[in-house]
């Protein structure tokens, strides 16, 4: 191979492999929060400590707060304890609503109605 083809192809792998890490980046929950349009029902890393944590029958939610703000985590894979740090990625949602349950049970603030992240997957670190 030429010089001008390796060089071609190193800048090509290049490109790809940093907008493949720019897509997949972390945010901040300020991000979020300040234009929450832009990450409605599209999936987004967070990252921060578990400072609420609700459970039953491996489902609940949980409240993180990154240093920037504070948003409510929706779980059917089991919630983190308080004070965990965690990586957690999922789907923005916007007016979430329990339907009946939300009247019947008794929900933190926040979860009942407003935004919050549909979890996907979390990693947590004590």
């Amino acid at each position: 191979m030429t010089r001008t083809l390796c060089q071609a192809v190193l800048l090509t792998v290049l490109s790809v492999s940093a907008l493949g890490l720019a897509a997949c980046a972390s945010r901040t929950i300020n991000q979020v929060l300040a234009d929450p349009s832009r990450y409605r029902d599209r999936e987004v890393q967070l990252s921060g400590a578990v400072v609420d944590s609700y459970s039953l029958v491996n489902r609940g939610a949980y409240r993180i707060d990154d240093g920037t703000g504070q948003l409510w985590v929706v779980s059917d894979k089991g919630v983190p304890r308080t004070s965990a740090r965690v990586t957690v990625k999922g789907t923005i949602r916007e007016g979430f609503n329990l339907g009946v349950l939300g009247d019947r049970i008794r929900v933190p603030p926040g979860v009942g109605s407003g935004m919050v992240l549909m979890e996907s997957s979390h990693k947590a670190k004590n």
